[in-house]
């Protein structure tokens, strides 16, 4: 192979769908419509989705060792609490954190998966909760996996000049893809990039967001109130043997061709175990007393319910908090308030051309008490 060659190495996983996990994909898809269908207020969602970032922020994090425990996750993030030692595992929950809001705006952009924003995801990882822009380069060399207690080879991952066309292709092996179930190809693209390994540090978490962007894009957000990373830590020995797969530990003698069976399979059991928490958590929710809105939900677009976010604690928003809250350029901003006006979901309040305000119009203020 000619190390000029800068074209994509071709991806093709080997796998076979066992009859448990062609139920399980099934139970999933239940789970998924009859939660779309669930009638939870903003108020209510807004609270169960943070639950749901701080339970993926605690247990992506505990796999990689980080020592806090849920409660503290809380306290770092709201900047209230502070634990002496402990500041490299502060540094990885507020990365995380980060990362998760960043992910989530990606999917309200409708964004698709690519490599610039894969690398954001990772850098904004490895960042500590500063803001970053840039993605993170790939490894310029090599990097190996051991075994902690006695230092053998786990892995040794692919050579870092074969990574960017290795990345390339899974890429576009996602993009063209879109036939297959959504669940299956996240699973897959979580086990691909984890075998690439294209960073230093910082992959594991990285596949996980991956994972999560990819299920999200595809519909199967749960109105994001899943969280995966519990799933693998509640079991992580059995995490990273469903993720050793081939003949060998080097990425070059069977890896690459190896059957993922026993992984998919993990996957999909472990998606369909977390779905069904959340179906139980959600049904709870929406009992509780609160009035069936979902009529007037429904005739709202995922931006237009995402917003809803910002009425709770105020009355009036500027274009500058859609700006922030969506992470769009200032005109883009703009038009946006401008049509939503014209759609009869905003009202101007305040029409000066300096200070112009919006508040919900009348007919979804419902939606935020």
């Amino acid at each position: 192979m000619n190390d000029s060659d800068k074209s994509p190495i071709n991806f093709e996983p080997h796998y076979s769908i066992s009859a448990e996990t062609a139920s399980a994909l099934m139970q999933i898809e239940s789970v998924r419509r009859d939660i779309e269908g669930l009638p939870i207020t903003p108020s209510v969602l807004a609270s169960l989705r943070e639950t749901a970032r701080l339970y993926s922020t605690h247990y992506s994090t505990m796999i990689e060792g980080n020592q806090l425990m849920a409660d503290d996750i809380a306290k770092v993030i709201e900047g209230s609490g502070h634990f002496p030692g402990r500041e490299r595992d502060e540094k990885e929950v507020k990365g995380y954190y980060a990362a998760i809001e960043q992910l989530e705006r990606h999917v309200g952009a409708d964004q698709a998966v690519n490599e610039a924003v894969i690398g954001r995801l990772h850098a904004l990882t490895m960042a500590g909760g500063r803001i970053v822009k840039t993605p993170t380069p790939y490894r310029d060399g090599q990097n190996v996996i051991r075994n902690s207690a006695n230092g053998s080879i786990v892995y040794m991952p692919p050579e870092s000049k074969d990574v960017p066309r290795l990345m390339a292709g899974l890429v576009e092996w996602i993009d063209n893809n879109d036939q297959l179930p959504v669940p299956l190809l996240a699973g897959i693209a979580h086990y691909q990039f984890s075998t690439i390994h294209p960073w230093y540090d910082g992959n594991g978490r990285t596949a996980r967001l991956l994972t999560t962007l990819i299920l999200h894009l595809g519909g199967y957000d749960l109105k994001g109130l899943y969280a995966l990373e519990e799933y693998y830590a509640r079991n992580l020995d059995a995490y990273y043997t469903a993720l050793t797969l081939g003949p060998s530990h080097n990425y070059y003698m069977g890896r690459a061709e190896a059957d993922i069976t026993p992984w998919i399979d993990y996957f999909i059991l472990g998606m369909r175990t977390s779905f069904m928490k959340v179906k139980t958590r959600a049904k709870e929710a929406a009992q509780g007393g609160q009035v069936d809105r979902s009529t007037v939900l429904r005739t709202l677009d995922p931006k237009q319910r995402k917003a809803l976010i910002l009425f709770q604690e105020r009355d009036e928003i500027t274009s500058k908090d859609i700006e922030q809250l969506f992470e769009l350029q200032p005109r883009t901003a703009r038009i946006w308030c401008a049509n939503w006006v014209e759609q009869g979901y905003l009202e101007m309040s305040d029409t000066s051309r300096k200070a112009r305000k919006y508040r919900l119009a009348e007919k979804y203020r419902s939606l935020i008490k």
